[in-house]
């Protein structure tokens, strides 16, 4: 992975945060893009002290303008881009019965539309590279890929965050369209999607005993992730050592999806937060 250029969007926060450290970790060079400035800010003064190729871009995802000022600017910083991880979401609760029309449309429009602009322009770029090149028989010499962040309910519902649960089937079956379109120019297209993570979506779950018990008994492992597993699945993923993976989903979620019943909390030996 060394001296990769590397795109987290919501890179400031939770998983995004623990990807761009990863990232950084690894030996590449690492833009983290956030519609929070002022979260932007305090990420890229702790990435700084571990590594200075690192910048913060303000970008909200869902305007083509900002993705375009985000792209440019990452080629004016670090001149190319190897990976993109579009990571920015957002979870508005509601049903069909109650939901606002606006706020379906803001999710819809962050966590598909996003990922779809920010992945557009991206990879414009990449191609363009590709077919620059004197021999393109060896494209695997640079490897790209694109990860998308999505999540177990991409599979799964929630039948009261009507919009965030379409939103990740989207970007399901977006990261298998994508990988089929991209796999002539050895561009790879994989997703995460994670169950259960510490970040501010489950804060209040976290001291809630109950809540916690509910989680604990719908995951094997009997325990919540760390943001930190859930990079490592992104760094795997773009990394060579994945070279001949694209089109797939990779669910780090402790074994829920596999789950077909809930546990008996008794039966849970780790049952840490």
């Amino acid at each position: 992975m060394d001296h990769r250029v590397v795109i987290v969007t919501g890179g400031a926060k939770g998983i995004g945060l623990a990807c761009a450290r990863r990232f950084l970790k690894d030996g590449c060079s690492v833009v983290i893009a956030d519609h929070d400035e002022e979260a932007g800010r305090r990420a890229l003064s702790e990435l700084e002290a571990f590594n200075d190729r690192v910048r913060f871009f303000a970008c909200d995802v869902a305007e083509k303008l900002s993705v375009h000022n985000l792209v440019a600017e990452t080629l004016g910083a670090f001149g190319r881009i190897d990976v993109l991880l579009n990571n920015a979401g957002i979870a508005l609760k509601g049903g069909v019965l109650d939901l606002d029309d606006g706020d379906f449309d803001r999710v819809i429009a962050v966590n598909l539309r996003g990922a779809f602009l920010v992945s557009k322009a991206v990879v414009k770029h990449m191609v363009e590279e590709i077919e620059n090149r004197d021999d393109r028989s060896r494209l695997t010499d640079r490897p790209y890929a694109i990860v998308n962040m999505s999540s177990i309910n991409d599979e799964v519902a929630i039948p009261d965050y009507l919009a965030y649960t379409i939103s990740k089937g989207g970007l399901r079956q977006m990261t298998k369209a994508m990988a089929l379109e991209l796999a002539p120019y050895g561009i790879r297209v994989n997703g995460i999607g994670p169950g259960s993570v510490k970040t501010d979506m489950l804060k209040g779950v976290v001291g809630d005993e109950k809540a916690l018990g509910k989680i604990h008994a719908r995951t094997p492992l009997g325990r919540i992730a760390h943001p930190d597993e859930i990079a490592s699945v992104a760094a795997f993923l773009s990394s060579e050592e994945a070279s001949y993976i694209t089109g797939q989903i990779i669910y780090a979620d402790g074994g829920r999806l596999a789950l077909n019943y809930t546990m008996d909390p008794a039966d849970l030996d780790n049952t840490e937060t």
